[in-house]
């Protein structure tokens, strides 16, 4: 069998070396700020042998990101995008907008033969699909519009357009597809396809339910931070540049699916009165055909439901001295923080009470095993900070966004990480009540205020490519279908091929569907010159 002619020691001389420029690109301005728990000499040894030869092809585009959002943090503004799937629309949002977002939910609607509702339950290589789509989208309309360029003497160009279509690309990685080996594989296909940026979240696989009001669940902190390194260290595997977003979608979260971690027990809520298990009462109902979704609500305003902590400040209140409840709960508080075991809760609660607290989360489990979890901006903020040193940008998924909080998380962020970049998404159908601290004075300059004021300095509506695009489309057919023809020359296609200073893109514009492209192709290939004015140019 051949092997290779390289000896050991070349072998190792080889390895040594690839280690060493790991460390030396680990000390870049890019690299510097990330705190990885493994070492040059691991990822060295992850790699293959000849990793130089293949250098990452989205790694230009994740430096040119990096600097865009440097460049909106120093000014205090941000970069706002659409999601998108499409390349005709994304070869559009080039004049205005400088990166594309590439959501997973819409990616179902539009790339799934069997589309539905946000669940995650499209295949994991939807996303990366669309990616090189886009990516490879943007790079010939970048070629078709260079060659065009050229054809003109140097003194022309100025009247030609220019537009920057190499749109850095962020990528919805969603929770990673399964085990670690499926988040590394889908982080690997997204960075391949030309994502300069991936975002992961903390929800639990499987069990992403955005359809109806109770269901969301997330994943234990520990499990999130395996995840964020996950997908930190294929990049590094691969070398590549591209931007890790560290998600939290924890805001509205109704279970979470292992009490395994310490740090979340805070917020695991128990049945404070002794009841039958929630799986009971809801087999009773089913069974009699009663509603299950009433008995879910008679049952948990049976059950005293609450988190540990407010059990013992409610015995408390109930069976102490009016004046001294609430310095025997501050002492209970002084006893237990961040990371304290429900058994360490429940020490430092008998200290101060004599007693037992009653108090069980395995009543209130769900049918798929998960506990009743209540989240808090707190709850956010540790997540985040958990996994800020391994990630590049903090976003906190809030798809019914109070301003309160939205404002409570990026301060307290930002007093623990002053200079750190954040994200944000818009939804598609928030009303933005007054009652959740949007004045309408405070709406219309929401996104400038959270760039100026919070460090947001990407900003996203995911869903404008299903609620703004099908509501033009469904005003041009109802036109077409009532005026036809004269209709359509009137008011589409008079003024898109009228408009100046440039036409609309469009079939019949031959520089923006590549028809010089291809006509250049067929110059060279005849041996003639692409144009006859490069001449000029060259020698201007």
């Amino acid at each position: 069998m051949p092997v290779q002619s390289k000896s050991i020691a070349e072998e190792q001389i080889s390895f040594d070396e690839q280690a060493r420029r790991i460390e030396q690109w680990w000390k870049t301005s890019r690299q510097a700020n990330i705190k990885r728990p493994y070492t040059a000499e691991t990822v060295a040894a992850l790699r293959g042998s000849q990793l130089d030869l293949v250098p990452c092809v989205s790694t230009q585009a994740s430096l040119k990101l990096w600097g865009l959002l440097h460049e909106h943090r120093r000014k205090r503004t941000a970069e706002l995008t659409f999601g998108a799937t499409d390349p005709v629309a994304v070869s559009q949002m080039a004049k205005y907008m400088r990166t594309v977002y590439v959501s997973g939910g819409l990616s179902g609607f539009s790339e799934n033969n069997y589309p539905g509702m946000d669940h995650a339950d499209y295949p994991w290589d939807t996303v990366p699909k669309v990616v090189d789509k886009l990516f490879r989208s943007e790079v010939w309309h970048d070629q078709r519009q260079h060659q065009y360029r050229m054809q003109y003497p140097l003194q022309d160009r100025a009247s030609l357009e220019n537009w920057d279509y190499l749109m850095p690309i962020i990528a919805d990685g969603d929770m990673g597809f399964g085990s670690l080996t499926a988040t590394l594989k889908s982080t690997k296909a997204l960075a391949e396809s030309g994502a300069a940026g991936i975002h992961i979240d903390d929800l639990a696989i499987g069990l992403k339910k955005f359809t109806i009001g109770q269901g969301r669940t997330v994943v234990p902190t520990s499990e999130y931070i395996d995840r964020v390194t996950a997908v930190r260290l294929q990049l590094d595997v691969m070398g590549a540049e591209t931007l890790l977003f560290s998600r939290c979608d924890t805001d509205h979260a109704d279970f979470i699916t292992s009490v395994i971690d310490p740090r979340d027990h805070e917020y695991v809520l128990g049945a404070t009165i002794p009841v039958k298990p929630l799986q009971a009462a809801l087999h009773e109902a089913v069974c009699s055909d009663q509603s299950a979704s009433k008995a879910r609500t008679q049952w948990i305003a049976s059950a005293g439901l609450m988190t540990f902590d407010e059990a013992v400040e409610s015995h408390l209140k109930s069976h102490s001295q009016p004046s001294s409840w609430e310095s025997e709960f501050n002492k209970y508080k002084a006893q237990v923080g961040y990371g304290s075991s429900l058994p360490q809760r429940r020490l430092a609660a008998e200290s101060v009470a004599g007693i037992d607290i009653a108090f069980d989360w395995d009543l209130p489990r769900s049918h798929n095993g998960q506990y009743m979890f209540r989240p808090a901006v707190k709850t956010i903020v540790e997540r985040s900070l958990a996994v800020a040193p391994i990630s590049d940008i903090s976003w906190t998924r809030m798809d019914t966004p109070n301003y309160h909080d939205i404002k409570a998380y990026h301060e307290t962020m930002l007093s623990h990480l002053p200079d750190r970049l954040f994200a944000f998404a818009w939804g598609a159908e928030y009303a933005f009540p007054e009652s959740a601290g949007w004045t309408p004075e405070r709406v219309k300059s929401a996104s400038a205020t959270m760039a100026r004021d919070f460090g947001v300095v990407w900003q996203i509506q995911p869903m404008y490519m299903i609620q703004g695009v099908n509501m033009e489309i469904e005003k041009s057919a109802e036109m077409w279908t009532n005026e036809g023809i004269g209709g359509y020359y009137k008011k589409i296609q008079t003024p898109a091929i009228s408009r100046k200073p440039w036409r609309v893109d469009g079939y019949e514009k031959m520089s923006w569907c590549g028809g010089y492209l291809s006509d250049a192709f067929f110059a060279a290939i005849a041996g003639e010159k692409i144009s006859r004015n490069r001449t000029w140019a060259l020698s201007a």
